[in-house]
């Protein structure tokens, strides 16, 4: 699993994030994508590492600004049970 920032300047209200986020999942296989105008910042956690060069293109073709896409390993949480 991989975690993916987005640094995304313009977002002003809770639409402009769901526009992003929904354009991320239409375009891409993520398991998860969140956005935050407030923080300028999309999170998306995708099992694979995604093309960064077409996840910008696709958020800056909705009109928004991305400055920077970092990626992430993002270690498994796990648990053991041991029985008696």
């Amino acid at each position: 699993m991989v975690k993916i920032t987005m640094n995304v300047e313009g977002m002003a209200c809770g639409m402009c994030e769901k526009r992003v986020n929904e354009t991320i999942k239409e375009a891409f296989k993520v398991k998860e994508v969140t956005s935050d105008h407030m923080a300028n910042k999309t999170e998306i956690i995708a099992k694979a590492a995604l093309d960064e060069a077409a996840l910008k293109a696709a958020v800056e073709g909705l009109g928004f600004n991305v400055s920077g896409v970092t990626t992430e390993e993002m270690e498994k949480k796990g648990f053991s049970l041991f029985r008696k």
